[in-house]
């Protein structure tokens, strides 16, 4: 452990984790990639999400992101990352718009 400790410094394993590891391996495993989990997906961003809150702007503008997530049926958040990142939106005087707008649109 003191090798360790020596090579990797403040990012070296802790003791205990190397005993988990060991054990794990001792036990068969061959693999120190994670194991596939089940439960609730890593994200919401789903291209249906995607489409069903591009359909939710386009009818009313004025939504606030907290109504589109119950709406939708997602958190706040990812609501947020999708009409920013996803749809290329900002918001300006309490519409959500193109962040490029043309000279007409200005």
């Amino acid at each position: 452990m003191l090798m360790l400790v020596q090579v990797y410094g403040d990012s070296a394993m802790k003791k205990t984790a190397v005993y988990k590891w060991v054990k794990r391996f001792y036990e068969g495993r061959e693999s120190v990639t994670d194991e596939e989990r089940s439960g609730r997906p890593a994200t919401s961003r789903t291209e249906e999400n995607i489409a069903k809150v591009r359909q939710i702007v386009r009818e009313n503008v004025r939504l606030t992101v907290r109504s589109i997530a119950e709406q939708v049926n997602i958190d706040r958040e990812t609501v947020r990352k999708i009409l920013t990142e996803d749809l290329d939106m900002r918001t300006v005087c309490a519409k959500m718009v193109p962040k490029e707008l043309t000279e007409e649109q200005k």
